[in-house]
């Protein structure tokens, strides 16, 4: 048998993945994994291809058996994200209609003041992710969405269980407690839609509810699928992103000299906190036809694995790759994606990425790790469970 090109659930390379997927880079752009029985696109080069060739798309197929999955498998075939054209032009469109109606604007605010509460309230030393990054990004998606103040708490352990799913390893107890969430979490925004029915507001749920194309409409299952997407990519991406981000600059202290020193740096290190530890590490896509990429031919049916972390390593784009460089410019990461998939909610985040790295600079002026930081299981979604900081 022919070994793996990567152990996915080694604990070693989940702790620090990227000199094995250097090394697996340098090999070849694109290899073949027995193991999981997909193809792995590892260079800049051949993971831009693969997301942007219209011949490698989502195409979903419901989990079987369908009884079991029936709330996972209704979340995903109704949702953009999981399509291709006609319907993932139609959804996208329908969504797009929506969310632009002012969302991103409306909510700067109300992330700037939540933030600075929040660091308030903290003490002289707190979890980043626990006490900062996770209230802030649920009353993000609460205010987006309308969620009242009184549910706002069941948002972050609905979309933390859900998205577990999506990892290389999970056991039964993580399955049940996903399809559990999707239940319970689909059955909450058919609810909340129906007061917004009779009670529209300026949400983004009163938006889906009323945004039209023409005659066409967003379905009750389409609705609460593209609202839980946006949820749970925006939630996840934005709480592991500012906590990968945030040890990422604790350990390179000059850098973190040089934002403090120059605030106009900011953008600039939220795109390189994106790029040197993505929150998000692969994405899946299956091939309709035989597709050369970078000299290999993947064959129709197959599925590609796109490597973000290795793409966002490729000294082949990025002058000293393994460097973080708070001002690095340009920064064609791919942590958002590429092509037709790329995050609609990407505006978004990095609103609230941008928000939170300055309330904690304003706050902060002698941050500083107070324990090792603890990192998380997963690698798909890669982020920490407790990231332990100290202002004085």
């Amino acid at each position: 048998m022919r070994r793996p090109p990567v152990d996915f659930s080694d604990p070693g390379f989940l702790a620090d993945p990227y000199p094995e997927l250097a090394r697996l880079r340098q090999r070849a752009a694109v290899s073949f994994d027995p193991g999981s029985g997909r193809w792995l696109a590892a260079s800049h080069a051949a993971v831009g291809a693969v997301l942007r060739d219209r011949r490698l798309g989502r195409f979903w197929r419901d989990r079987e058996p369908a009884e079991v999955y029936a709330a996972f498998n209704l979340l995903h075939r109704e949702q953009m994200m999981e399509n291709e054209p006609p319907v993932h032009t139609r959804l996208r469109s329908l969504v797009a209609k929506a969310f632009g109606r002012g969302h991103v604007e409306r909510l700067g605010t109300a992330v700037a003041a939540e933030a600075a509460a929040l660091l308030a309230a903290a003490g002289d030393e707190f979890d980043v992710l626990a006490d900062f990054a996770e209230p802030l990004a649920v009353t993000v998606i609460a205010e987006l969405l309308g969620v009242p103040r009184a549910d706002r708490h069941r948002l972050r352990p609905w979309s933390a269980a859900i998205v577990r799913m999506y990892e290389m390893t999970r056991t039964p107890e993580i399955e049940a407690a996903a399809l559990a969430a999707c239940g319970e979490f689909a059955g909450y925004l058919r609810d909340l839609a129906e007061v917004r029915v009779a009670e529209p507001g300026e949400d983004l749920i009163s938006h889906l509810v009323a945004v039209r194309d023409g005659s066409d409409r967003l379905s009750g299952d389409e609705l609460v699928a593209s609202a839980i997407l946006l949820l749970n990519a925006g939630h996840e991406a934005s709480v592991n992103g500012l906590g990968n981000g945030v040890v990422a600059l604790l350990r390179h202290p000059g850098e973190l000299a040089r934002v403090r020193a120059d605030r106009a740096l900011i953008p600039a290190a939220v795109e390189e906190m994106l790029r040197y530890d993505s929150p998000s590490q692969l994405f899946v896509r299956t091939a309709a036809a035989d597709v050369e990429i970078e000299g290999v031919t993947v064959p129709a049916g197959a599925e590609v694995a796109t490597l973000l972390g290795a793409a966002n390593r490729d000294p082949a784009v990025f002058a000293d790759p393994d460097g973080f460089d708070a001002g690095r410019d340009p920064n064609p990461h791919l942590s958002f994606g590429a092509g037709l998939h790329f995050c609609l909610g990407a505006p978004l985040a990095r609103v609230e990425l941008r928000t939170a790295l300055a309330a904690l600079l304003d706050r902060a002026p002698r941050l500083a790790l107070a324990a090792e930081p603890v990192r998380g299981p997963g690698f798909v979604l890669r982020g920490f469970d407790s990231v332990r900081v100290s202002v004085r």
